[in-house]
Parts: C-alpha cells; sequence; structure tokens
C-alpha cells in the first residue's frame, strides 16, 4: 500500500528481558504494518510476545527491565523513539489508546466510571465543553442503558461485560487514531465476548477506526479482522489475509492454532492440543 495509507509501522522491532545469564529477546526482528481505516489480528499464545509488542508501540514499556535493542516505531509520519515527554503523553491515548483483559484492575475502584472517562475526555479534548454531556454520549455508544444514572456508578458495581465498555467508552473518549484491543475478552463468559466482539465490530463501521487486536483465539479474529499476524517465540511466523491464512496456513504452528478451535458438529474426540517438539522439529527440517 502507499505509505500515505499507513498509520503504524513498525521494522525489525527487538525486545529483551534479564534472564538466568543471558537476556532473553521476547519480540524478535518483528515488522508489520497497520493502514488507516484497517483491523488487523495478533494471534498466539501467551508468552508469544503480542502484548510486549503492543506496548511497545506507545513506549509503556519500562525501561529497565525491558531492553529495546533495535527497530523503528513509525506512528502517524513520527517516529515513535524521538518523541518527547509531553509528545508521548498526547500519543498515550490521544495517539493509540489500550483496552486491556482485566477491566476491573484498569478502573480506579474509588472513582465514579463518569469521572473517571471525564479524565480522558478533559486531557486529550480539550475542547470540548460540556464533559458530562460527551460522556453520556460514549456510554450511549458503548450500549451502556441509562447513561445520565450509570456515569454514577463506581466500578464494583457493573458486570465485567459493563466495565469492558467502559474501557472502552473511555478509550473512545481519547479519541484515539489507533484502538489497541489486548485481549479484551479473556476474562468474561462466551455470552459477554460476543458481545463486547460486535461492539468493537460496530465501532470500527460507526466511526471508521483503526484496531489492532491481541489475542490467542484464531475463533474470534475470522470475521473481524483484514490480517492476521501469527507471533511464535517473539517473532512474526505467518501474516496475510485473514481468511486466506485461516483457508490455507503455511506454518506448522499456524495449523496447530487452527485446529485447537473447538467446532460443533465434530464428534466426542479429544481436544487438540498443540505439539510443540513436532513444531520445533518440523521447523529445524523446513
Amino acid at each position: 500500500m502507499d505509505n500515505g495509507t499507513q498509520l503504524l509501522r513498525v521494522e525489525g522491532l527487538t525486545i529483551a528481558f534479564p534472564g538466568e545469564g543471558a537476556a532473553i529477546e521476547a519480540v524478535r526482528d518483528v515488522s508489520f504494518h497497520i493502514d488507516r481505516g484497517e483491523a488487523i489480528a495478533v494471534v498466539g499464545e501467551s508468552g508469544s510476545g503480542k502484548s510486549v509488542t503492543a506496548l511497545s508501540l506507545a513506549r509503556l514499556l519500562p525501561i529497565p527491565p525491558a531492553e529495546f535493542r533495535g527497530g523503528q516505531i513509525t506512528f502517524d509520519g513520527r517516529d515513535v523513539s524521538s518523541l518527547s515527554n509531553n509528545e508521548l503523553r498526547n500519543l498515550r491515548g490521544g495517539g493509540i489508546a489500550y483496552i486491556f483483559q482485566e477491566p476491573g484492575t484498569s478502573l480506579n475502584p474509588v472513582f465514579r466510571i463518569g469521572a473517571q472517562i471525564g479524565e480522558a475526555i478533559r486531557l486529550h479534548r480539550p475542547e470540548i465543553t460540556d464533559v458530562d454531556a460527551e460522556i453520556i454520549r460514549l456510554l450511549d455508544i458503548v450500549g451502556i442503558r441509562d447513561p445520565g444514572q450509570r456515569m454514577r456508578d463506581y466500578p464494583h458495581q457493573l458486570s465485567g461485560g459493563m466495565q469492558q465498555r467502559v474501557m472502552i467508552a473511555m478509550a473512545l473518549g481519547c479519541h484515539p487514531k489507533l484502538l489497541v484491543a489486548d485481549e479484551p475478552t479473556t476474562a468474561l463468559d462466551v455470552t459477554i465476548q460476543k458481545q463486547v466482539m460486535d461492539l468493537l465490530k460496530d465501532l470500527r463501521t460507526r466511526l471508521q477506526m483503526t484496531i489492532l487486536l491481541i489475542t490467542h483465539n484464531f475463533g474470534i479474529v475470522s470475521d473481524f479482522a483484514d490480517r492476521v499476524l501469527v507471533m511464535y517465540r517473539g517473532r512474526i511466523v505467518e501474516q496475510g489475509p485473514t481468511q486466506q491464512v485461516l483457508r490455507a496456513p503455511r506454518h506448522p504452528y499456524t495449523r496447530a492454532l487452527i485446529d485447537c478451535i473447538p467446532r460443533l458438529g465434530s464428534g466426542h474426540g479429544r481436544l487438540r492440543t498443540i505439539d510443540h517438539l513436532a513444531i520445533e522439529a518440523a521447523l529445524r527440517h523446513a
């Protein structure tokens, strides 16, 4: 694609953490891009480097212990590594907003949810004069009924699904150019997972949002993401249009992830698991 359509470009990103003896590279030579208005998914098991990659985009990893060993991140035409502290504050939320998997731990338990959303609005959109009206509008967008009353609730008064909707409203309040959803459904039951994913799909359509979805579950990306990146042990081992990767995966790890998806009507056989020894052997002989 033309570089004018690119919102984010990552080239050769390598991040290490201290280990016993030598440092461990959690992310190794990762390169990808995201176009404006695109939804992409980064898929892989826990420990594959997905979240480290996502946090690196806005320089949210503490250094140390994290060690930046190389690469470049360009967001909206600017090198993230060259941004000042003030510019980074604007990037975090106003440029790239995050939704994490545990909304209950991301929300402050001693403040009402309206106050927390309002803080994000005041910080990143000072032109908004009627903050309460904007809070109500955002809560309504994410599907929370009676938003004028709910904005006065504390986080513990909401279900996990509603807490996640509040986190999405807070992210939208920053008016971000890129929304990073890091395992946004992991802590929720299956019914609420679908509601949250349907909400993200609807927001993408209505607001023409650019979304980076981090997940371990291939089952939720098929009708959400335009492209998928598969990470294994800190590297991107396969990437391409989502339906193409799902229909004809080239990498043995991608095939193993897809085989692990439970399917209705597939009988009562054992659930498939990932045989890492077999994958490593296949890679050595590839």
